[in-house]
């Protein structure tokens, strides 16, 4: 019955290019940023098809140079929204009934344009309108958004084969349909490839999408959508709009078609929807899944006998890669107290070395805060903690919007393991480190385990393998992405399943066949070859 799909292409990772002077890539996607910059692109909605605009035009402008105007996308309204959702569901039977490998095809096939023809295009909008440099786009918008598709792909076919046992007499089989109704996808700005993979999870697995993405994150969205199309994704399957929360919120959750929300953002907002969503679960057809990575206050623990340099180039990498906007970045550490007088050292050398700018600058390490509101929540807490008597900054604290959302590398020391920024998520380049008592190990563990109410990610670094045994088992509950003598940051599809539970989300595993499982409603059919003629059974026979 599956034979159809059991051919397709083995996954595989997309290779990362480095992109080192004088390379080919190099020059390809620095003309591809020239190029781009140089014009200002029209974002309109998606819907059916068709290219929609409203009297409600948005500029794009770059974070780390605000002044400048890439382009303009348009705000959508409720009106638009009930287009969309209508749209999604005009789709809904095509889509569904187009066989499996059909819709196999058009995502491998986007999965080669991304990384093909589209590389730089996709790369250059995510460094313009995201502000990540070149490395943090290559891995995030061109080689996972490909192993997305590509391993979506091949889980999808896995789902499909599990098939039940049958007895002598009957056939079992199980169908995997699409959910009844439509799809929400709400995304955020900081990876590309999420934003593509929350919308084109659930249609691979037949469901039809209405797709929010973040207003910062409207130009590479765009260059998604285009591809969508290019691959063969049909008009109505994914319908982009840019409405405000509330406004989109209403009508996607009020709405009796609604049966499913992929979402990824903040732990506030993904809690008031699951509500709102109670709240109107009698409107619903169905009970609409709920699948949602939320935020994260993810950690390094130090053991004694962890080595520094390893230690201090997680922290660096770990909290400051793409401005520490990434849900996983390390905000907390805890450093034992024979390594911190050499850790400190090394750490405040790297990070007031860390060289920040425009993108387009290939020498930075670190770019630009996403935008306005961001940057003021960051130094405002930089500017507390320069107050604080249980908190010192050893490193960066400066602050500037001058001309683009500039926070330099911040880190702060602090004597209660219980300061606020070892609590509250930031979701910037700030990392602040409490140092323990050398020999205290087991309550260092329990400090890390009860600080934070998420559990997104975490490390450890040890070279005592009973302690990094111990550490693993004491930590279970609190990270979904666990890593050993590594940064906490850097999954990838196919080998390190994506997500946390607590505050932080569901643990569906974006990159895993558990995510892919959410979008499909089995039905299990029974057919019995010798279907009985008798209601009687055997136990009531005379003696």
């Amino acid at each position: 019955m599956y034979k159809d799909l059991q051919s397709v292409p083995k996954a595989y990772n997309e290779p990362v290019r480095n992109y080192a002077p004088g390379s080919p890539e190099r020059a390809s996607l620095k003309a591809m940023l020239a190029k781009m910059k140089s014009e200002k692109i029209e974002v309109p909605m998606v819907i059916g098809g068709e290219r929609v605009k409203s009297e409600n035009r948005v500029p794009i402008n770059p974070p780390h140079d605000h002044q400048q105007v890439l382009g303009h996308f348009y705000k959508s309204d409720a009106g638009h929204v009930t287009m969309a959702i209508e749209a999604a569901l005009k789709a809904a039977k095509a889509w569904a009934d187009l066989p499996r490998q059909e819709r196999a095809a058009i995502f491998l096939k986007a999965a080669d344009l991304i990384s093909g023809p589209y590389r730089d295009v996709i790369n250059a909008a995510t460094m313009l309108g995201q502000s990540k440099t070149v490395y943090q786009a290559e891995i995030d918008a061109a080689a996972e958004m490909a192993d997305f598709f590509r391993f979506n792909v091949q889980y999808m076919v896995e789902i499909f084969a599990q098939q039940p046992g049958s007895d002598k007499t009957t056939w079992n089989r199980i169908e995997y349909r699409p959910l009844e109704g439509f799809v929400y996808a709400l995304t955020p700005f900081n990876f590309t490839s999420i934003a593509g993979n929350l919308p084109s999870a659930p249609a691979m697995m037949g469901n039809v999408v209405v797709w929010k993405c973040s207003n910062t994150q409207t130009y590479s969205a765009k260059v998604l959508m285009d591809v969508f199309e290019e691959a063969g994704v049909p008009d109505g399957v994914i319908n982009l709009i840019f409405p405000s929360g509330p406004v989109g919120g209403k009508v996607i959750m009020e709405h009796p078609d609604f049966a499913g929300f992929h979402f990824t953002g903040s732990t506030g907002v993904f809690q008031q929807i699951w509500k709102t969503i109670g709240t109107n679960i009698a409107t619903y057809k169905t009970y609409p899944r709920i699948v949602g990575e939320t935020g994260g206050k993810d950690f390094i623990l130090a053991h004694k006998t962890a080595k520094v340099d390893e230690v201090v180039t997680g922290l660096v990498r770990g909290a400051f890669e793409f401005q520490g906007q990434k849900c996983s970045a390390a905000s907390r550490a805890y450093i034992p107290s024979n390594l911190w007088p050499e850790i400190k050292e090394k750490l405040i050398e790297q990070v007031e070395g860390i060289k920040m700018g425009d993108p387009e600058d290939f020498t930075n390490f670190m770019c630009a805060i996403i935008d306005e509101a961001s940057f003021d929540k960051l130094a405002m807490f930089i500017d507390n903690a320069k107050a604080d008597a249980e908190a010192e900054i050893i490193a960066g604290g400066q602050h500037d919007k001058t001309k683009g959302y500039f926070i330099r590398p911040t880190v702060i020391v602090t004597t209660d393991p219980r300061y606020i920024t070892m609590e509250e998520e930031l979701f910037g380049p700030v990392l602040t480190i409490y140092v323990y008592e050398a020999d205290k190990w087991e309550e260092a563990l329990e400090l890390v385990d009860t600080t934070s109410i998420y559990a997104l990610t975490g490390a450890i670094f040890s070279h005592d393998r009973y302690a990094t045994d111990q550490g693993t088992k004491y930590l279970l509950q609190a990270a979904g992405n666990f890593y050993i003598n590594d940064k906490p940051t850097g999954a990838v599809v196919g080998q390190q399943p994506f997500g946390g539970a607590r505050a932080s989300g569901t643990n569906d595993k974006a990159g895993s066949y558990l995510n892919m499982v959410r979008w499909t409603s089995p039905r299990t059919i029974k057919e019995n070859f010798l279907t009985p003629t008798d209601y009687r059974y055997p136990f009531m026979d005379e003696e």
